[in-house]
């Protein structure tokens, strides 16, 4: 859905924010294309980009919101271009990002998605006052694709736990080992999370024919169907669905632990210690580069913090 870009002329669709402007497509680079997962702090980016070629990884569409995106708004426009998505060229379908109301767990995806066929899920732990990891996971299966998805996260937070309390144990600066013991902290809450195949599911992408994205969108639990005809393959997408506690504008979760200034860590200590770069798993409290690609379903490999 939108960035302050001027909308395409071939999409009149309904406006997101002042009157009188058409719902535009955010497009990012394809330097981008290692962005996997949803970035809930200096990666969030919004809603849709018409897609740009490149000539060594193809083209990259980003799919739903941004900072500073009314929710609301957003969900109204989502549900006007549904409304009005034609029928779909291909046998598949459409492709849809679809917003939960709450976290869900892996058993009642079956139920909420319904005659949608599922490709992926996003998930975080929503740990209080902290940040946790954005991953998306594949989910052609429910929910058996989603419990091992989790597994593997589960056990890859718990190698970043044993990561971090080395990394505490090893610093002599007290506020960076605070840092340090903190996302131990996290991460290691996030592997009891996933192992317990937790309520942690709030988006899922499905591609199916526009009737049955009209039908889901009225289904008990979903809260927005945003239509994406035009992505065509989802290692060229990045899905930026809203968090269901956020009611009103778009904005990374609060983290009391992940302002340098409150620990008195300096902006170099806090750069090696949270990657806030596109790629970077904020919340993720890790000095080595965080994952950039969405987990599978084997879980565990390189992959928005949230």
């Amino acid at each position: 859905m939108s960035a302050a870009v001027p909308p395409p002329a071939d999409r009149p669709t309904p406006p997101v924010g002042p009157p009188g402007r058409a719902r535009p497509r955010w497009l990012t680079s394809a330097a981008l294309a290692a962005v996997g997962a949803v970035l809930l702090t200096a990666g969030w980016a919004g809603r849709r980009e018409e897609p740009v070629g490149d000539r060594t990884v193809g083209e990259v569409t980003r799919v739903g919101v941004r900072p500073g995106d009314r929710i609301p708004e957003y969900v109204r426009a989502a549900g006007a271009e549904l409304a009005a998505l034609p029928p779909s060229d291909s046998p598949s379908g459409t492709y849809a990002l679809v917003s939960f109301t709450g976290y869900l767990a892996p058993g009642e995806l079956p139920g909420v998605l319904a005659d949608a066929p599922g490709s992926e899920v996003v998930t975080r732990v929503p740990l209080p006052d902290r940040q946790t990891e954005v991953v998306r996971l594949a989910a052609q299966l429910l929910p058996q694709d989603v419990v091992a998805g989790m597994a593997g996260v589960a056990e890859r937070k718990d190698r970043e736990a044993a990561d971090q309390r080395a990394r505490a144990a090893g610093t002599a600066e007290g506020e960076l080992r605070r840092v340090y013991a903190t996302g131990a902290e996290v991460a290691a809450g996030e592997a009891r999370a996933y192992r317990a195949g937790c309520a942690c599911v709030y988006a899922a992408v499905v591609r199916a024919d526009p009737a049955v994205l009209r039908k889901l969108a009225g289904r008990l639990g979903v809260r927005a169907v945003d239509p994406a005809p035009e992505v065509r393959r989802l290692d060229r997408a990045v899905v930026l669905p809203p968090l269901p506690e956020q009611r009103d504008v778009v904005r990374p979760p609060a983290d009391t632990a992940l302002d340098p200034a409150s620990v008195g860590v300096s902006s170099e200590q806090a750069r090696d210690v949270i990657d806030p770069s596109p790629g970077g798993s904020a919340g993720s409290r890790v000095a080595t580069p965080p994952p950039t690609s969405p987990d599978t379903g084997g879980g565990g490999g390189p992959a928005p913090g949230g």
